[in-house]
């Protein structure tokens, strides 16, 4: 089986769990083709921490929850240096924290306080952890998925600019059809009724997962995906269109107070290889490209108090500045 038939498989098993949500998805297996982080975003109920399990699940891969709250310290995240005594002698040992994990859950990560949060930063773009002086390094593969509630900000710490921008993809989950509640309906039920039987009869065995090497193999594909001249000055004219609104329209110079930095270019390069990859092209289009943007520059954009105040998000910004940049 080819890297790529793997990788489907491993979509594929999570859409079975994630009804109504392909595009979530497979945004969140492109995040992890890209080797970055991702920052899930959506209201209560609507499966933003089961998505993140059900890539786990379906992975050979260790998997550890984080559940940011105010009271949390750097420590409870990275690990601590333990003093353990033995026959007279004394020793420091590092016990090591949950970001030390293949696929890191990050729930609620905007209650998480500055010291947490700055803590966060080494992780997620180093994919190291420094505690005493020591410096202790991440398995090869490492991801962190944080969720986030657009609701509810009593008791939370906006995210610093620096550390979204450290998220690869800002991805955001809404509500799903009638018929697929319907559907969803059915699959909680049947789960809880698995979870019920206890009547001794042998179970269905589980699949086997989907292994590490895999996500190695398809990256080394990615990473040979060609990507034209023109396509990638398109991908920095996007970007660039971000600083310098005011050539494009009058609105746009009026909604955008900073734009995107040049790892914003990275990332849409690094996202739209892997949506040809999974799309299975051996090179890139200005399609790719537009299908990954909004969430490559959802979070990595700052709204003018104007915009803010005429209810323009994010989201309109880019299909503004996706209409009027040139296709090459």
């Amino acid at each position: 089986m080819t890297a790529q038939d793997q990788i489907k498989q491993l979509q594929s098993r999570m859409a079975e769990s994630i009804i109504g949500q392909d595009d979530v998805v497979e945004r969140i297996v492109i995040g992890l083709l890209a080797n970055g982080n991702i920052l899930v975003e959506g209201l209560p109920g609507l499966a933003k921490t089961r998505a993140i399990k059900a890539l786990a699940k379906n992975m050979e891969a260790d998997f550890s929850r984080i559940q940011f709250t105010p009271d949390l310290l750097p420590a409870d995240v990275t690990g601590t240096e333990v003093y353990y005594q033995k026959d007279g002698a004394g020793e420091f040992r590092f016990e090591a924290g949950p970001i030390f994990a293949n696929i890191v859950l990050g729930d609620e990560i905007n209650r998480a306080p500055a010291k947490v949060q700055a803590a966060m930063l080494e992780a997620m773009e180093e994919r190291q952890v420094t505690v005493s002086g020591t410096t202790h390094t991440m398995p090869p593969l490492f991801m962190v998925m944080a969720t986030q509630n657009p609701v509810e900000q009593e008791g939370t710490y906006p995210l610093p600019e620096a550390q979204l921008d450290r998220f690869l993809l800002h991805i955001n989950i809404h509500y799903t059809s009638v018929e697929d509640e319907v559907r969803i309906i059915s699959l909680v039920r049947d789960e809880e009724s698995e979870k019920a039987d206890d009547t001794g009869e042998e179970k269905p065995k589980e699949r086997e997962r989907i292994p590490q090497e895999a996500v190695f193999a398809a990256r080394r594909e990615i990473a040979a995906i060609h990507v034209s001249d023109a396509v990638q000055r398109y991908m920095a004219d996007l970007v660039y269109a971000t600083r310098t609104p005011e050539k494009y329209s009058e609105d746009l110079d009026r909604w955008i107070d900073v734009g995107g930095s040049p790892r914003a270019s990275l990332a849409l390069d690094k996202c739209s290889r892997a949506h040809a990859w999974l799309n299975g092209n051996d090179f890139v289009d200005p399609g790719n490209v537009r299908a990954v943007v909004h969430d490559v520059l959802r979070h990595r954009l700052m709204l003018s108090y104007e915009a803010q105040s005429e209810g323009v998000t994010a989201d309109k910004v880019i299909d503004t500045l996706v209409e009027l940049v040139a296709l090459p």
